[in-house]
């Protein structure tokens, strides 16, 4: 694996990898896009990322884009980004370039994909990663990026390690935050603490953020259901901070009106991450003995939308 001057694919390259991706490609990085609906604008025009850090723009001749996972190269890393309602694909999308040394990193919302991508390809290969970031998709080629955009990793199969250090300063020397996880489990609760509430009610009642949190029944729902995360976490051994909530929530008042990504993917009648950022987490509590009735709730109502995205 070379991680001095890497081959980078980014599997499902839409706003979170499409935002990655660019701000890679922006300081001289070798990356290849998968797309879908955006190759032929992208290879056209190029990428356009309007960032509250500066704005900036990415030529065709900048970029590799493909619409084939078959024409990708064999890449030194791979960025996953799909949405978890497609990871019945992740083999037919990301195996062709992955190579004996290639390291993956899922930068995904939710629980089990660590797990599918070590099944597929092998656990010593995998990271995972958190993206804490604004960003909406707005046209094709052009993202917004309002807010944050810190990413923190760690290691599959362990703490931190070299391997997970080099992408971090990776992601640093292209201008993202970014750092590395004693245990990567804890910060996938950590942020589930945060996509629970806010993805789910989003979603579920078509609010932003500022809503949310600015109404007493919303902020009383929205502190349950971190609680009930919190709980859930505790009960593997994973001690998140006696302030996360309070810090969650002051968090999200700096977001403004933000709308969630899975609020837009409800508006735009695309698939919903159901299973993957609230239904494994339901079963992760009910195997525990910990009751998250207000969990169990949002879950059932988000199932009963259409495009839930059930992959179970």
């Amino acid at each position: 694996m070379n991680l001095d001057d890497p081959v980078i694919a980014v599997i499902g390259a839409g706003a979170v990898g499409g935002y990655y991706g660019a701000r890679l490609a922006q300081h001289g990085h070798r990356v290849h896009l998968l797309m879908r609906s955006d190759a032929a604008a992208v290879r056209h025009s190029g990428l356009r990322i309007d960032s509250r850090d500066g704005n900036f723009s990415l030529s065709p001749s900048q970029i590799h884009v493909h619409d084939d996972p078959r024409s990708l190269p064999q890449a030194d890393l791979l960025l996953i980004a799909l949405k978890t309602t497609a990871n019945d694909r992740l083999g037919e999308l990301a195996g062709p370039a992955v190579k004996d040394d290639s390291a993956i990193l899922t930068l995904q919302n939710g629980l089990g994909n660590e797990q599918r991508l070590a099944e597929l390809f092998g656990e010593q290969r995998v990271l995972g990663g958190m993206a804490f970031v604004c960003l909406n998709r707005v046209a094709p080629g052009h993202i917004v990026h309002s807010d944050h955009g810190k990413i923190r990793l760690g290691e599959y199969l362990g703490g931190p390690s070299q391997r997970a250090r080099q992408i971090a300063a990776l992601f640093r020397g292209s201008s993202v935050p970014c750092d590395v996880v004693e245990n990567l489990a804890y910060g996938r609760w950590e942020k589930l603490v945060w996509n629970i509430p806010f993805n789910g009610l989003g979603a579920l009642l078509d609010l932003t953020t500022d809503r949310l949190v600015g109404n007493p029944d919303g902020l009383a729902l929205v502190t349950r259901l971190m609680q009930e995360a919190i709980d859930t976490a505790k009960a593997l051994h994973l001690q998140l901070p006696d302030n996360l909530i309070q810090k969650e929530i002051d968090y999200t008042r700096t977001m403004g009106g933000y709308r969630t990504s899975t609020q837009i993917d409800r508006q735009k009648n695309r698939p919903l991450e159901v299973e993957a950022i609230w239904g494994e987490p339901l079963r992760t509590a009910q195997r525990n003995g910990i009751a998250t009735p207000a969990l169990e709730t949002l879950y059932l109502m988000l199932k009963m939308l259409p495009n839930c995205g059930q992959y179970r």
